[in-house]
Order: structure tokens, then C-alpha cells, then sequence
């Protein structure tokens, strides 16, 4: 499962790059969870492989509190330029 997420993701970003050079400052990962825990780590490995394909800079930033909520809102508050992405865990609810 994280390796088809990691695939999906860094098949996105290679999308944006091909259309622009990309990133041209750093892109910040935003985790909703404290480190250590496995959203971290998932986001660690993502930025890793997302540093050796692309180039560029790309930063973990923890914001945990109130089940990932405080991280979702700041994503969705940013700049819509590619440059602030979220980094959620996959949850299913029956």
C-alpha cells in the first residue's frame, strides 16, 4: 500500500516538474501527526525519494493536534502553488 502511494505521489510530482522547473524553493511536507509515528515516517521516505528524483528541498513540517485537522487547514490555506502539500494517512470508515 505505501509503495503504490509512494509511486502515485512521485508520479505527480514528476507531472508538475515536466511543465516548469520544479522546485524551485523548497516544498514543505506537511505532517498533521507528532514525529516518530508512521505518518511521519511514511512523509520522511516520501521527501527522501522526492529529493533524489527531483532535486530541490523538501522539509517535514509536524503539525500535530486535533487528529491531523491543524496540518489539513494549514495546507488548505496556503498558496495553491505546489509548494505546501499535505501528508495524511489513509483511514476507512464503514
Amino acid at each position: 500500500m505505501l509503495t503504490r502511494f509512494l509511486a502515485v505521489l512521485i508520479a505527480m510530482a514528476l507531472a508538475a516538474a515536466a511543465a516548469q522547473d520544479y522546485p524551485a524553493k523548497p516544498v514543505r511536507l506537511v505532517v498533521g501527526f507528532t514525529a516518530g509515528g508512521t505518518t511521519d515516517v511514511a512523509a520522511r521516505i516520501v521527501g527522501q525519494k522526492l529529493t533524489e528524483t527531483l532535486g530541490g528541498s523538501f522539509v517535514i513540517d509536524n503539525r500535530p493536534g486535533a487528529s491531523g485537522m491543524i496540518g489539513a487547514e494549514l495546507v488548505a490555506k496556503s498558496p495553491p502553488d505546489g509548494y505546501t502539500l499535505l501528508i495524511a494517512p489513509q483511514t476507512s470508515r464503514q
